[in-house]
């Protein structure tokens, strides 16, 4: 005799299955292998996934919510292509919050916080000289992302994940081109040398300016493209 699931456990696995899908496909957008403008096919990801399309649609109702993918009537789901006016919006509104918290850590980190992103710079200097652009910008998120959840503000660290979802498209556009990567990382080792001095000033108008630069650096990259089409 087949057991009957309570309805409420039912909802839990089918939500936990969603989120999982979610996250998944979540990882391929930001990790490139989904471009913007790519249509996402509920059968085809659920046949992948060895689910049904019930997750796969729950899936794609949290990546909406999450600015990452958008619904259009009677045509499907598509990755987000963020218009480049929205993108210097967020940009703006990240360099203030970088600010704050590399203002921060300077005056809280620890000597264990401080080892782990040293160590996640010299991996990005080892993708340099390596010419590896995709494992670059993987260290880069790792690396802004430890920075925030190490200020220890968890309201700032759900906003600020949300906007580098929506920005992870652009900035990978930016560390395409394979001289602005030792730019970059540049930016990165003077990022965490302000921090280690201590310096509250030194240290937030260190991470405001790398977000400055990376969003001139958008800002001339769109008008490239845009000059080539």
């Amino acid at each position: 005799m087949t057991a009957v699931l309570h309805p409420t456990i039912a909802l839990l696995q089918s939500s936990s299955l969603a989120n999982v899908v979610q996250q998944e496909i979540e990882r391929a957008i930001l990790a490139g292998e989904y471009a913007p403008g790519d249509k996402l096919i509920e059968a085809t990801l659920a046949l992948r996934m060895g689910v049904s399309r019930g997750p796969v649609r729950e899936a794609f109702r949290m990546l909406e919510e999450a600015g990452l993918v958008r619904t259009e009537k009677n045509r499907g789901v598509f990755v987000r292509d963020i218009p480049i006016d929205e993108a210097v919006e967020i940009f703006d509104l990240r360099a203030v919050m970088d600010q704050l918290v590399g203002r921060q850590l300077a005056e809280h980190i620890t000597p264990a916080q401080l080892k782990e992103i040293r160590a996640l710079v010299d991996g990005m200097e080892k993708a340099v000289k390596a010419q590896d652009a995709r494992d670059y910008h993987l260290l880069n998120l790792k690396f802004h992302d430890r920075l925030v959840e190490m200020a220890g503000n968890r309201k700032l660290t759900a906003i600020y994940r949300k906007l580098i979802k929506e920005l992870s498209l652009f900035r990978r556009l930016n560390l395409a081109d394979s001289w602005l990567l030792p730019i970059s990382a540049g930016e990165h080792r003077q990022i965490v040398k302000a921090i280690a001095s201590g310096d509250a000033e030194a240290a937030g108008r260190a991470m405001f300016q790398h977000v400055m630069d990376s969003k001139e650096r958008t800002i001339a990259n769109d008008l490239r493209r845009q000059a080539r089409t």
